[in-house]
């Protein structure tokens, strides 16, 4: 992506090189996973840059994690519930987390309600996509302004832990509904559940091709995709394994004509099927589904699953590299509820090593662009013009950065550690976007969003340090001295010279001071 930046009142054009090299000496505020932390200190680790300068507020911590980004009012509201308080809200989000004004949002794309009959009726072979987009669009919407985070970052991740591409020809008229009734329906519900329906979701079905695979021609690729990503991992099954998983799924399919998952009888493998510890004599074609359905529940309920998607978790929400002791933990809540999520993810959040994990994790690129129109305070565009709306851009967007919801071809998702992301490419791309943002100067144009000049504290600050440790405090996030003297340095002064109206620095220059705290490691760290 291109910003195109503007002059500045004397005709100078202030380059993006500029931004950065002005915080030399000590403190440059590039991404921690992209850069050293100054040609001062060539030696520091990205991970000691970010502990150096991430604030231990236990709020701050969790709405890092817990969210697509901390908000002012949030912040604001978590202080005053207690995060515990909180925390057992988001867990129970349909009971105890109104959100009326996303449910407004959401009926900006009444197509998300078709059957898989209504899409293959109504949309004309040019127009596949529109319900595909419909599904994207309104993903971002959700991430961005629900009141539900907590199931939306949950959301986020098991879509990316059974992974179903979109938009894809496999599932034009489908993936909305593998959303809704598989990821959506039970992302803090059991596992179980979520590993039962999804077997008999036509979209993955179809994905994995299990709705060709008969007893005479078995597909492996859902069977092995089963063990491998869905439940126990790589290393804990067998190709024998594999070759039985795939005939104990058989008979799992779809309906051609209506697009609708259909159990076929003549399709299932007959005879004694075992996987690891389960066996089933599977004596009947009739029977088929229900001897499916055992082993799913096996599978679900086996050990070494509760450590993987025990491990997933604590990646996505603790560290990259977590302690055994909290993974033991989660799966051992995991196994003694049946499954069931929001228990786990209860235990990871109040765990002492989720409380000694500040600064473990920084954003993906995804993250990162969410949580920057968050802090941004942007609200939801009026209703544009059919393909014209400010989250399809978002979502080509985020493609930019590589990371695209839903975006990722393979079956294992996308990576979520920070050495995945670290490219000079993507960070650049990074560093642009805030600068757009930050300047409304590209993208998201017709989302409103408080005047940048509001950001200047009145009274105005007395010196050049003042204001940069303001406008820090906006975002959310605390400056070592030597960020805020480098930022000062930006703007042609020293941190204790008198900052008087009308200056540089809080008029046609603010914007690229903004956006140099976007680009932060501070702001980085989720």
């Amino acid at each position: 992506m291109t910003v195109h930046f503007p002059q500045s009142p004397s005709g100078a054009a202030p380059a993006r090189r500029r931004v950065l090299s002005g915080l030399g000496g000590g403190a440059a505020l590039a991404m921690a996973t992209a850069t050293a932390a100054s040609a001062a200190s060539p030696t520091v680790a990205p991970s000691a840059m970010v502990a150096a300068t991430t604030t231990t507020d236990p709020v701050l911590h969790l709405l890092r994690r817990a969210t697509f980004g901390p908000t002012p009012a949030l912040v604001a509201e978590v202080r005053t519930t207690g995060t515990t308080a909180w925390l057992d809200a988001q867990l129970a989000p349909l009971t105890k987390v109104p959100d009326t004004a996303m449910d407004g949002i959401l009926k900006r794309w009444p197509r998300l309600g078709w059957k898989t009959w209504e899409v293959r009726e109504r949309l004309s072979v040019a127009d596949r996509a529109l319900v595909m987009y419909d599904l994207l669009e309104s993903h971002l919407a959700r991430a961005l302004f629900s009141r539900r985070q907590l199931l939306e970052t949950a959301i986020d991740f098991w879509t990316n832990h059974l992974v179903i591409p979109v938009p894809s020809d496999e599932v034009w008229d489908n993936a909305h509904l593998f959303q809704r009734d598989v990821i959506r329906r039970y992302a803090l519900g059991k596992y179980s559940d979520m590993l039962n329906a999804a077997a008999r979701s036509p979209a993955l079905l179809k994905v994995l091709d299990n709705a060709d695979s008969a007893k005479r021609m078995p597909n492996e690729n859902y069977g092995r995709e089963l063990l491998e990503l869905h439940t126990v991992g790589i290393g804990n099954y067998t190709e024998a394994d594999v070759k039985m998983s795939a005939l104990a799924l058989t008979g799992l399919s779809v309906d051609a004509e209506q697009g609708l998952y259909y159990y076929k009888p003549a399709r299932r493998y007959v005879g004694k099927v075992q996987v690891l510890g389960w066996s089933h004599a599977n004596a009947s074609s009739e029977g088929g589904e229900a001897v499916a359905t055992s082993y799913l529940n096996y599978l679900a309920t086996h050990p070494a699953t509760a450590n993987r998607i025990a491990t997933k978790l604590a990646i996505r929400y603790v560290s990259d590299a977590p302690p055994a002791t909290l993974v033991t933990k989660l799966a051992q809540a995991y196994l003694a509820n049946g499954t069931a999520i929001a228990p786990v993810l209860r235990v990871l959040f109040l765990s002492p090593e989720f409380a000694a994990s500040i600064g473990q994790k920084l954003r993906t690129p995804y993250e990162d662009a969410l949580a920057s129109i968050r802090i941004m305070e942007l609200t939801p565009e009026p209703v544009p013009a059919p393909g014209q709306s400010e989250l399809r851009s978002l979502l080509w967007l985020t493609g930019t950065f590589g990371q695209a919801p839903m975006g990722w071809p393979a079956p294992n998702g996308y990576p979520d550690v920070a050495a995945a992301w670290g490219g000079a490419s993507g960070m650049v791309n990074r560093w642009s976007f805030h600068l757009g943002l930050a300047g409304n100067w590209s993208l998201l144009k017709t989302m409103s969003r408080p005047d940048l000049a509001t950001w200047v504290p009145s009274p105005l600050p007395t010196t050049y340090a003042a204001l940069i440790d303001a406008l820090a405090a906006k975002l959310l996030i605390t400056l070592t001295t030597a960020q805020r003297d480098a930022l000062c340095r930006f703007v042609d002064h020293a941190p204790t010279d008198v900052l008087k109206a009308g200056v540089a620095a809080v008029t046609w220059r603010l914007p690229y001071l903004v956006a140099l705290l976007l680009d932060s490691p501070n702001f980085a760290t989720r």
